[in-house]
């Protein structure tokens, strides 16, 4: 496994909070862990697109599956990933409505 930069990882993190699906996995993650069929449930997706995410939150080095018998449990791959979401979700931005909005995000900062 490579390790990043400081530069290369928060790229990576922001590139996973991009998606309003894998934050909705990582804020539930951040409570407890979860088996693929209760996030999948929990937050609204069929498991097909729940196991792309999760694919994509391992590769990021955000979450670990840990095997369980038959089954893999997930979780945060590092508890100061939970601490960072924690700072994240308590942040209170001043935006502009008009700016950002999820069809023009590419064109906005």
């Amino acid at each position: 496994m490579d390790t990043l930069t400081h530069s290369d990882a928060l790229s990576r993190f922001g590139y996973a909070l991009s998606d309003s699906t894998r934050t909705r996995i990582l804020l539930s993650l951040r409570a407890a862990p979860g088996y693929p069929s209760e996030l999948a449930d929990k937050i609204g997706v069929s498991r097909q697109i729940l196991s792309n995410h999760l694919a994509c939150l391992r590769g990021c080095g955000l979450v670990v599956a840990v095997p369980e018998g038959r089954r893999a449990r997930y979780e945060l791959a590092d508890p100061r990933i939970g601490r960072a979401l924690d700072d994240l979700v308590g942040l209170v931005l001043a935006v502009d409505p008009a700016c950002c909005a999820a069809a023009d995000a590419e064109d906005c900062c």
